[in-house]
């Protein structure tokens, strides 16, 4: 089965201060060894696009916003990553998940790489690993895992010993959870769910609280799919979402 990527570039980056450019494409530099491979200075989104082409995956699918055009300017057809891109218009404005159901039409026979382009996922052959993983487990669904440095602006995510997760639990204000996700593969199945979970949602959507990844995985779990998570790094992912969340990743990033 073909394996894609789906990227969600849509944000409006509200919650950051005025920047000259869409956030996905922040030029970032982690330290050399821990985050990258030392070639120096990279747009945010680069990091997420290589770690999907080192595992093999050559078709990704960029969702955006209007005004948002400095992206396909700057990352172009994609043959500089060794990817060939092709860019989705965002749909309803209801959060990430009904931007990656944009690519539904394309992803029915695929298995489908995901991940947020607005953070550094750390070291290794992630979705490598995840692909492997969920054809071992048979899974719907795979989650990679990192340690959670702030439970209260992540999904935390509560395993069972078998390796299927239990439960997500949104930005709780306190937990004794310490595990969260930032990179996911899944199967024509979660693909399905996904998009029959929004078409029924929609009719309550406009004007509700905005839906989160995490939310169509919790339904998924409870619907019985195969939810699994797999350690993925030992070090927290970077993310640069919000204005604080920026600053603090550039202060990690000079020390």
């Amino acid at each position: 089965m073909k394996v894609v990527g789906v990227v969600p570039m849509a944000g409006r980056a509200t919650r950051l201060a005025e920047i000259s450019c869409s956030k996905e494409i922040l030029p970032v530099e982690p330290p050399h060894g821990a985050y990258n491979d030392g070639e120096g200075p990279r747009a945010v989104c680069e990091y997420l696009l290589a770690k999907m082409h080192d595992a093999g995956v050559e078709h990704v699918f960029i969702i955006l916003r209007e005004g948002k055009w400095d992206i396909p300017a700057y990352l172009g057809d994609g043959s500089r990553a060794g990817l060939r891109l092709a860019y989705l218009m965002m749909g309803l404005p209801f959060g990430t998940p009904y931007s990656a159901d944009q690519a539904y039409p394309y992803l029915q026979q695929a298995i489908v790489t995901f991940g947020f382009p607005d953070m550094v996922l750390g070291p290794g052959n992630m979705f490598g690993n995840l692909l492997e993983y969920q054809k071992m487990k048979h899974a719907d669904i795979v989650l990679g895992l990192f340690p959670a440095d702030r439970p209260e602006k992540v999904d935390m995510v509560e395993m069972s010993s078998n390796g299927k997760v239990k439960r997500i639990v949104i930005k709780p204000q306190s937990t004794d959870l310490h595990t969260t996700w930032g990179a996911a593969v899944w199967t024509p199945v979660f693909t399905r769910f996904m998009h029959e979970f929004l078409v029924s949602h929609q009719k309550t959507a406009e004007g509700g609280a905005e839906l989160f990844m995490g939310d169509i995985v919790q339904a998924g779990i409870k619907e019985g799919l195969g939810v699994y998570g797999l350690q993925v790094s030992e070090l927290p992912f970077i993310d640069i979402g919000t204005a604080d969340d920026l600053e603090r990743a550039v202060r990690a990033l000079d020390e």
